[in-house]
């Protein structure tokens, strides 16, 4: 059994060339790419790494929680790591962004890439641009033009306007310039409304029927979060009334039980699980699985950082939907750009006039730029085997830390 030796914790705060307003946090200007890295040590030094979006240090603590939890677990164990995920959920935690880093040891173990262990092949990816910040009509245009160019024939717009005729005008007058050369998809970002710092505005089903019917009149591929992620009701009656496709299911925590409800009340057309928030790799490949099933779409949400757009990546080499659906390539320059979003990735996912090769080296794929981490990362949490015991006598005392090593030891075999 490849155990678990040592787990790190790293704050990661990657500049942006530019600042970078997001369409889904109005009023916020975001200048740094910011997410906590784990690095996953085995006994035999194998290592994985997985990342998950942060705004700030708001996981300074996480360590304190995961380390005693992962020390000395089967690495290997999939399965094991998921319940220990969940275990840590019951106290508000949810943290499946660390799922892949096991991935990541288990391809590197086996010799192979993750979609590969998942029963995939290899293949090229198409893309689409996905763009991030909301525009006029005519810089709207010019933006797509310049995608075009780029070699891209997919791109997605970001709608945010309180007066619905402005986000119609934007899909409408931007159709009609490249609508015949270039797929259009439409990202409402209402699933998860944010008005914390400025106000946003709030579609109901009416508006978005109204909007739906806009973007089907012009051609539009597909409309992304139309209505709140848990209106399913909404979400379903607007999926059956629509000529355009409905999409979502980026950030659902539920993970796989949650989307399978979902998917049988066929709230979208097609489903976009990020592995990095809906259960990890393993429940995001099978939330795949159940698309296909039901004769539905999946493309998935990518809009986080190198390490999880290579756990994405890794799906959808397994899922089977590579040649069918575009996935999601961030990328809104001068801002958010290929190096902000992969500064700590040895090999940034450069794509290739319009397309990306799924890397297969072992695991996910991706190695550390230990200089940039050096330059843009702090590490600021540590635990190992020496470490895990003296956190437990100093945080539980002795007679407690001994009964707990005790049951432990017992449920692994140990004892």
């Amino acid at each position: 059994m490849t155990k678990v030796a040592r787990i790190e914790l790293y704050h990661v705060a990657i500049p942006l060339p530019a600042t970078f307003y997001p369409s889904w946090i109005p009023g916020f200007p975001q200048t740094e790419n910011r997410f906590d890295l784990i690095r996953v040590i085995t006994d035999d030094g194998v290592e994985g790494f997985a990342a998950g979006s942060s705004m700030g240090r708001e996981r300074a603590g996480l360590g304190n929680l995961i380390g005693p939890y992962m020390i000395g677990e089967d690495a290997t164990h999939i399965d094991g790591v998921q319940q220990r995920l969940r275990e840590m959920a019951y106290l508000g935690w949810r943290n499946f962004w660390i799922e892949p880093a096991f991935w990541d040891i288990k391809g590197k173990l086996a010799g192979k890439p993750v979609f590969e262990l998942l029963g995939g092949k290899r293949c090229t990816v198409k893309l689409y641009a996905s763009t991030g910040e909301v525009k006029e009509p005519r810089a709207r245009i010019a933006e797509a033009e310049a995608r075009y160019s780029d070699g891209f024939r997919a791109i997605k717009l970001r709608v945010h306007d309180f007066d619905e005729a402005k986000d119609i005008a934007q899909v409408v007058e931007t159709a009609k310039a490249v609508g015949g050369r270039m797929k259009i998809g439409v990202d409402a970002n209402q699933a998860w409304r944010v008005a914390a710092i400025a106000d946003a505005p709030r579609w109901d089903l009416a508006r978005a029927k109204r909007f739906a019917d806009a973007c089907a009149d012009a051609g539009v591929a597909w409309l992304e979060e139309p209505l709140p992620m848990d209106d399913y009701e909404g979400l379903a009656e607007l999926t059956a009334y629509s000529r355009v496709p409905i999409s979502g299911g980026e950030i659902h925590t539920g993970g796989l039980a949650e989307l399978r409800m979902m998917i049988e009340r066929r709230c979208y057309h097609i489903f976009q699980p990020d592995a990095t928030f809906t259960g990890g790799i393993q429940q995001t490949f099978e939330v795949a699985q159940l698309c296909r099933r039901h004769g539905l779409g999946y493309s998935p949400h990518t809009w986080t950082n190198g390490f999880g757009f290579a756990a994405n990546l890794q799906v959808v080499a397994a899922s089977g939907f590579a040649g069918e659906k575009e996935l999601e390539y961030p990328l809104n320059p001068p801002s958010w750009i290929v190096e902000a979003r992969d500064g700590v990735l040895a090999r940034p996912f450069l794509h290739d006039r319009g397309t990306l090769e799924v890397p297969d080296r072992p695991g996910l794929g991706v190695d550390v730029d230990w200089a940039a981490l050096r330059k843009y990362g702090k590490r600021f949490f540590v635990m190992d085997k020496k470490r895990l015991v003296w956190f437990a006598l100093r945080d539980r005392g002795v007679r407690v830390a001994r009964e707990v090593d005790a049951a432990r030891k017992q449920r692994r075999g140990e004892a």
